[in-house]
């Protein structure tokens, strides 16, 4: 692939996976510890900070599901440039970094049952066969040579890779266009003869299709989270009703919001706030008594 962009997908899900393990094992010890009253004031103080972390790793699913869907147009443009860089890199074994670029392009041809980027004509432009396996003192390769303006070999051929298995003819892979260089031979209907399918539509409908999958699974288990954040607040605020009380047996109520949502909202983000505002008055205090010596400094000087 061509850039990171689409890499946002799995990384999300990812780290949103890993946090909800994390958060369902505190949750777990809480329930534990809530069946023992003394002992479930303890995680009371923690509870804001779970309650938030919670919301936003489950919001962080939530998210990724709606990426696995909508990246489409992402994951087919950086497949396009990175198969074409691919093809263009593919017969570069000796430079360092590109030496496994030829091994994986076959793999994937052969894997995916494709051919090219958009199909097998893409091979036509590049030069895929390396200078060191040209013969320079051949006339048919000085030919073609000097015949492109860029000074490149370039074939109407495309690499082993792209033969189809199921061909019942042994495999053409030169001078596919010319009907005439082989015997009982038609470019155009000969169909099983390669793969005309280019990889960026095969590895698009597969990469969609896996996206589409786990986007499935994903929802699942992002309504199983919103179920545990929502039972462990009812759980919490049933609890806090309960200490103090005598009896062993008490009934209470539970809540998800004591208050509305957008006071709830204002009450988690006023000690955010005031922190922040905290930290702005100390640097315009510590910008004043710096302008301030400077101040005094140059006075001194010019007395």
């Amino acid at each position: 692939m061509d850039n990171t962009e689409i890499h946002i997908v799995p990384n999300t899900l990812i780290v949103a996976g890993l946090a909800s393990m994390g958060i369902n094992w505190f949750a777990g010890r809480i329930c534990q510890d809530a069946l023992d009253a003394s002992r479930f004031p303890r995680w009371k103080t923690f509870l804001k900070p779970y309650f938030c972390c919670a919301i936003f790793f489950t919001t962080l699913l939530l998210i990724g599901v709606i990426l696995s869907y909508a990246m489409k147009g992402s994951l087919e443009g950086s497949l396009k440039v990175g198969l074409k860089n691919g093809i263009r890199f593919y017969k570069d074994t000796d430079t360092p970094g590109r030496c496994f670029q030829k091994q994986t392009i076959d793999r994937l041809q052969m894997e995916f049952r494709c051919c090219g980027n958009n199909d097998y004509k893409d091979w036509f432009e590049v030069q895929w066969i390396s200078n060191r396996y040209l013969d320079f003192s051949s006339k048919e390769v000085k030919d073609r040579i000097k015949s492109n303006v860029d000074g490149r070999y370039l074939v109407d051929g495309v690499p082993f890779s792209c033969c189809n298995p199921s061909s019942p003819r042994p495999c053409i892979q030169y001078k596919l266009t010319n009907n005439s260089a082989h015997y009982n031979y038609e470019h155009q209907t000969e169909d099983l003869n390669i793969f005309v399918r280019g990889c960026r539509e095969a590895l698009v409908g597969y990469y969609m299709g896996l996206m589409n999958s786990i986007g499935a699974v994903v929802l699942t288990v992002f309504i199983l989270q919103i179920t545990v954040v929502a039972c462990l607040r009812y759980l919490q605020t049933s609890m806090e009703a309960a200490v103090g009380q005598e009896n062993t047996e008490v009934e209470t109520e539970g809540y998800l919001l004591e208050k509305s949502v957008s006071e709830t909202i204002m009450e988690y983000l006023d000690p955010v706030m005031k922190l922040l505002l905290i930290n702005q008055v100390e640097d315009g205090q510590v910008k004043a008594e710096a302008g301030a010596a400077g101040t005094s400094g140059a006075t001194t000087s010019g007395s």
